[in-house]
């Protein structure tokens, strides 16, 4: 994390400063981005001999524990109500509009795979508030040096293929383009006023280290590629194994006629026998399974991600099952409380606008309600029978949340209350 003196201005210098010093952490970002694609150090050793096999296997875990963390942590959309109607719609629209769902499981995407990422909030063309999601490659925020850490300023660049500087200072107020050659002083152009109340660029973590899901195994992950491809280059050598014949001379017809026929009928020559056999190298399969299997197992140990690939999943007994993700739900339940601290500096953000609510309800976004749910099988018949037998010990709107297939409860009250007939007051039994 950035920080520096909230009482320092804001000047290219400043700038030019923290853009290299983001510069430094860039190789550590591409790095985590090359093992979540696939492009991992094995591919990149020096070749060996011609002769020798070199296979390059990847196994791609980090891959593997990111999109099933995120598939789990919030493959369901995150369910997000208010008490007021006012409020409520603002909201709604605001997701539609930007398609936060798709925002959201992106952020927790990058997130895992940095272990931060970013989120822009903008007007359109149209004055309507929109968000979108960035990396840490090509942004940051500096905070200041308070026991709050507030953020003071963020910046987006990159340089384009002229080496020239290309980005947006961003600060609490105003929202300006930055422009410089490589390594240069850096120019300030006109800036912009917004009116978020602050810095329009909200830091989403995966943990107080920053850490990528995947930090603690990327040592595993190359010693499983290694292993994987060095079984693979013993498969190679078995299958193109050298043929030794002592005992008789072989010329160019009779060993050609040998791998045609793939027939061997030798005579010696009375003083020594014929001896025909492959030569093999010392088999270390035994060996290289056993390293296998227990790189695999610490793997998902360490990364706290289960392997839901494995057999026992689908035999396990519900508290057995409980066991197995109750790691898995740890690490999400530490996740969901940086996010939920995310959104409401989005949303305390977004009502500081009056035109997405009124300037009498800019605070009702301590009030927003947060619902996660943890994407797994759903006994559907189970959910309506446990909601059924709450009715009238909890609220009906938190009676709906517990359906999963439920995205918005108060929406659906909206609904149920618009389908059910209403009373005409008339009554028929003193009618007659």
């Amino acid at each position: 994390m950035f920080t520096t003196d909230r009482n320092e201005e804001i000047t290219s210098s400043t700038i030019a400063y923290f853009i290299e010093k983001h510069r430094q952490l860039r190789p550590k970002y591409i790095e985590d981005k090359n093992f979540y694609e696939g492009n991992h150090d094995i591919l990149h050793r020096a070749p060996r001999d011609a002769y020798k096999p070199d296979n390059r296997l990847i196994v791609n875990l980090a891959k593997y524990i990111v999109d099933t963390f995120n598939g789990f942590f919030i493959g369901v959309p995150v369910k997000q109500s208010h008490k007021s109607e006012i409020v409520e719609e603002s909201i709604s629209d605001f997701r539609r509009r930007s398609n936060v769902d798709n925002n959201e499981a992106e952020l927790a995407k990058i997130s895992s795979i940095y272990g931060h990422a970013y989120e822009y909030l903008y007007q359109d063309e149209n004055s309507l508030t929109r968000s979108i999601y960035t990396t840490p490659l090509d942004t940051f925020v500096v905070y200041d040096d308070t026991i709050e850490h507030k953020p003071y300023f963020a910046i987006r660049y990159y340089y384009d293929d002229n080496f020239k500087l290309v980005g947006e200072l961003i600060t609490e107020n105003y929202k300006a383009p930055i422009s410089g050659g490589y390594g240069s002083d850096v120019k300030i152009g006109d800036p912009e006023i917004h009116y978020y109340g602050s810095v329009p660029v909200i830091e989403y973590l995966e943990n107080d280290e920053r850490q990528s899901i995947f930090e603690n195994v990327k040592s595993l992950i190359n010693a499983l590629n290694n292993a994987i491809s060095a079984k693979a280059d013993d498969v190679d050598y078995f299958a193109d194994a050298y043929l030794k014949i002592i005992g008789a001379e072989l010329d160019e017809a009779t060993m050609t006629a040998l791998r045609a026929n793939r027939t061997i009928n030798l005579a010696g020559d009375g003083s020594n026998d014929v001896t025909i056999e492959f030569l093999t190298k010392p088999n270390a399969d035994d060996t290289q399974e056993n390293l296998i299997t227990r790189l695999l197992d610490l793997i998902y140990q360490i990364s706290m991600v289960a392997n839901i690939n494995d057999d026992s999943f689908g035999n396990a007994s519900g508290v057995s099952l409980e066991f197995k993700l109750q790691p898995m739900r740890n690490l999400a339940i530490m996740k969901e409380r940086k996010f939920k601290t995310a959104m409401q500096n989005r949303y305390k953000m977004i009502f500081n606008l009056p035109t997405n609510v009124p300037a009498s309800m800019k605070d009702e976004w301590m009030n927003i309600r947060y619902q996660f749910t943890r994407n797994l099988p759903r006994n559907i018949i189970e959910e309506a029978d446990t909601a059924t037998k709450l009715e009238g010990v909890i609220s009906k709107e938190t009676q709906l949340g517990l359906l999963s297939f439920v995205e918005n409860p108060k929406e659906e009250m909206t609904r149920i209350a618009d389908e059910t007939p209403q009373a005409t007051g008339f009554d028929f039994e003193k009618s007659e």
